[in-house]
């Protein structure tokens, strides 16, 4: 399979909530950081952690978003974001930003890793 028909299954799902978009544009966001235009399933979440240990790893250094209102905006309903005035708070009383992309950052793998798994199956 290749990166342009992961990309399309991706921006095909209709999320209605402001983090689903949010985790559907980190998918492919993702998609873009790879350079090569074929996905190997057996590789794919380390050519997407591009070199990270993890997703929090990920985020933590700088290979996505970096600012907490960055994250917010991406991640919050317009209720949402102005509750946590536009980034200034934080998420929740357990997470910094830069965590909460990190979960959202694991949820997008998840997202490109299903369409990865069900284009696999289809093909046996």
């Amino acid at each position: 399979m290749n990166k342009t028909q992961i990309i399309e299954a991706i921006e095909s799902r209709n999320e209605r909530s402001a983090w689903g978009r949010g985790v559907k544009d980190l998918a492919v966001d993702l998609l873009d950081n790879i350079e090569s235009d074929t996905v190997n399933p057996n590789t794919l979440k380390a050519d997407l952690l591009n070199g990270a240990s993890d997703w929090s790893q990920y985020s933590y250094g700088g290979c996505a978003l970096i600012y907490d209102a960055d994250i917010a905006e991406a991640l919050c309903s317009p209720s949402e974001l102005k509750r946590k005035d536009g980034g200034r708070l934080a998420p929740n009383s357990r997470e910094t930003w830069l965590d909460v992309q990190a979960r959202a950052l694991s949820q997008a793998f998840g997202m490109i890793d299903g369409i990865v798994k069900r284009y696999a199956d289809a093909k046996h």
